[in-house]
């Protein structure tokens, strides 16, 4: 009777085997990325910086417009300078300029705000006006050789000097009472304080004797003349001691003092309007390029 004990007490071998398969596989905890939260962080920081830079490019963009949007309502306010409308060329030139400038003011905060969308497209068109703009500015400061560009030095000179251009401008100069505003001035001066005085070059040069005539100072409306064996007829001013005349319809309008003072007026608003057309666009011109860039970036980091 002891075999069937022992076969009851000891389990099958399959069961054993069953035992060993119904085992569950030990499992693993997950670890947590602890490099998400810093890249998160990281970026949350680099959008941030981003949209301070956009903002002060954005700003100053603007405010580099704004100079602009007053030199274009100037030039278009301003219909005449100093007789410069008998110049014909120069009132289309300033008009024109004007209305540029208008036009690159709005453009250029029109891409400011449209610059998320279209920031390649806007960039392009504010480039351009401001790479014409430049050329105008440096047309107007150089002193080419050629005379068609228009308010440049020597197209200034030369339009000056022509003799039917001239005549019409003197007459121009007499009615604005430039001189005759300068004679009630001087009145009560002697002749240091008149040729010490602060003249304009057209004052100076129109409205008193040249100083190498050496003429006697009498009153503000009298000079009296030197002695003409001291005077050099080489010289380019001393001719225009015969042309001087005290009569105030007169005085040295046929001067070529006075043509060179009245060119000498003109290249003065034009130089400054020249120079302030090539530096602002040039300004304007790196602040848009910058501003794109941010905006990539703001557009990258986001």
């Amino acid at each position: 009777m002891a075999g069937p004990e022992n076969n009851t007490s000891n389990p099958p071998p399959e069961s054993v085997a069953l035992t060993v398969y119904e085992e569950k596989p030990e499992t693993k905890e997950e670890i947590p990325d602890k490099a998400e939260p810093k890249k998160e962080i990281m970026r949350g920081v680099k959008s941030l910086n981003s949209k301070k830079v956009v903002l002060l490019l954005v700003l100053l963009t603007f405010l580099l417009s704004i100079p602009i949007l007053f030199l274009g309502i100037w030039l278009l306010y301003i219909q005449q300078y100093d007789c410069e409308g008998l110049l014909k060329n120069l009132p289309r030139l300033q008009s024109g300029v004007g209305i540029g400038m208008l036009v690159i003011f709005f453009l250029s905060n029109a891409v400011i705000y449209t610059r998320a969308k279209f920031p390649a497209p806007g960039l392009v068109v504010i480039v351009i006006l401001t790479i014409l703009t430049l050329i105008v500015g440096l047309g107007i400061l150089g002193d080419w050789e050629t005379r068609r560009i228009v308010a440049s030095p020597r197209w200034l000179d030369l339009k000056v000097h022509n003799r039917n251009n001239w005549n019409d401008i003197k007459l121009c100069i007499y009615e604005t009472r430039t001189c005759k505003d300068l004679i009630s001035r001087s009145y009560m001066l002697d002749s240091n304080s008149v040729s010490t005085s602060n003249l304009s070059p057209i004052e100076s040069g129109c409205c008193t004797p040249p100083s190498t005539c050496e003429m006697e100072f009498v009153n503000a409306t009298y000079w009296r003349r030197g002695n003409k064996d001291n005077i050099d007829g080489t010289i380019p001013y001393d001719r225009d001691c015969d042309l001087w005349k005290n009569d105030e319809t007169m005085l040295c309008y046929n001067c070529n003092a006075c043509k060179n003072g009245y060119v000498k007026t003109l290249e003065g608003k034009w130089l400054k309007l020249g120079t302030f057309l090539s530096v602002m666009s040039l300004l304007l011109m790196i602040s848009h390029l910058l501003l794109f860039v941010a905006t990539m970036w703001e557009q990258y980091a986001g």
